[in-house]
């Protein structure tokens, strides 16, 4: 399943995706992600239901935009950022002129940046001063359940429970002065941004294996390619030994992000940088562009005009005829009837209305309404309260 946080509050509005990003819908008990990775036992099996029904369109759902979403968690306890591709730690040190110790083959490097605030998808990334040397790096994050301290690698990668998309903000001028300090990045690494929706490792199928995401991860920059290459390829260390080494000495708790470090090419001197970074199998497409929303497009709706000399058509019909197949309608079995849910404008009058199998007393009633109806006043007001 594929989940997502509409902008709300702090910690955002918890909605739950179709497989194609066009539709969303919240389970009002788990309010927010968060709250959902504290009970996800019991959160778990109440997400994928509403999965089930948003992708086949039996419970009431909503079209979903990317640009009202926030990070999938606006804010988390911890993130980690390790350098899980040693080749390009050996490249971006030779680029400094430092030599790269060998133990980066076998130990992992890995730094604790800020999670206080992360940027949403299609959020601006500020930025006070272009001397800075803003830049980007496409990277692949997961969040993680608890895990006790000294966890092994291969327990470890059974705590992972959503996978993200990242861009890893990097103000590129100001890591070397950074660095001479002997503290780590802090100035120099402002909020990163993260992609639209989390998923589960079982919506990924065979690309999740050993640990690591063999996708092609995709990057534009201002519109134009910029690389396509594979995130399991050249990955010296999977999750699983990631998590192990960010859990050596302490214990982390549920919400925690790790993510290994891919950077891309330096920003050059005046260059401004939009990049928009997505895996090929499962956003190829911009859900937000034009001709994508002309695809989904809803069918035009209207209130129908009322004919006081006829009897007023059957809900349902009604919405057959201007829907064409009916979709957006829910449809429950009760005490022998066929109840059909519609919104209020497609039926022109309650929004909950019989139809299909009414059984003969209900037949009736309605006949004897209409008779009523057809009489002086007080009969029109027993007609209505009847009616309701």
């Amino acid at each position: 399943m594929k989940l997502a946080s509409l902008r709300h509050g702090r910690d955002g509005k918890l909605v739950v995706v179709s497989d194609d990003l066009a539709w969303c819908a919240h389970e009002p008990s788990v309010p927010t992600l968060q709250a959902a990775l504290d009970d996800w036992t019991h959160a778990e099996p109440r997400l994928k239901a509403l999965s089930e029904g948003v992708n086949n369109g039996t419970v009431m759902r909503e079209r979903f935009h990317e640009r009202e979403t926030a990070s999938p968690l606006p804010r988390a306890y911890q993130w980690a950022d390790g350098s899980a591709y040693v080749n390009h730690v050996a490249l971006v040190r030779q680029a400094r002129g430092a030599k790269m110790p060998e133990s980066f083959w076998t130990d992992p490097l890995m730094y604790q940046g800020g999670s206080d605030i992360f940027l949403g998808p299609r959020d601006a990334i500020p930025l006070k001063d272009e001397a800075w040397g803003c830049d980007f790096e496409a990277e692949v994050a997961v969040i993680v359940d608890d895990c006790e301290a000294g966890i092994s690698a291969e327990e470890a990668k059974g705590r992972i429970r959503l996978v993200m998309l990242v861009n890893d903000v990097s103000l590129r001028n100001l890591i070397p002065a950074e660095l001479e300090k002997g503290f780590g990045f802090f100035q120099s690494k402002p909020s990163s941004a993260f992609s639209p929706v989390a998923v589960t490792t079982d919506a990924l199928g065979d690309d999740w294996r050993d640990g690591k995401l063999h996708l092609p991860m995709h990057v534009s920059l201002n519109g134009k390619a910029f690389g396509a290459a594979d995130a399991g390829e050249d990955m010296t260390f999977d999750f699983g030994q990631l998590i192990a080494h960010a859990a050596k000495t302490r214990d982390l708790r549920l919400g925690h992000r790790l993510q290994p470090r891919r950077r891309r090419r330096p920003r050059q001197a005046g260059q401004r940088r939009r990049a928009r970074l997505f895996l090929h199998r499962r956003t190829a497409h911009d859900r937000d562009h034009p001709k994508r929303q002309a695809e989904h497009k809803l069918p035009q709706t209207r209130r129908p005009r009322r004919n006081r000399n006829a009897r007023r058509q059957e809900p349902f019909d009604l919405w057959q005829d201007r829907a064409g197949s009916g979709k957006g309608l829910i449809t429950k079995s009760f005490a022998g009837q066929s109840i059909a849910l519609m919104p209020r404008f497609a039926s022109g009058c309650g929004a909950v209305r019989r139809r299909g199998n009414v059984d003969d007393d209900a037949g009736e009633l309605a006949e004897r309404i209409d008779a009523l109806r057809r009489g002086g006043c007080a009969a029109r007001r027993l007609a209505r309260s009847l009616r309701a």
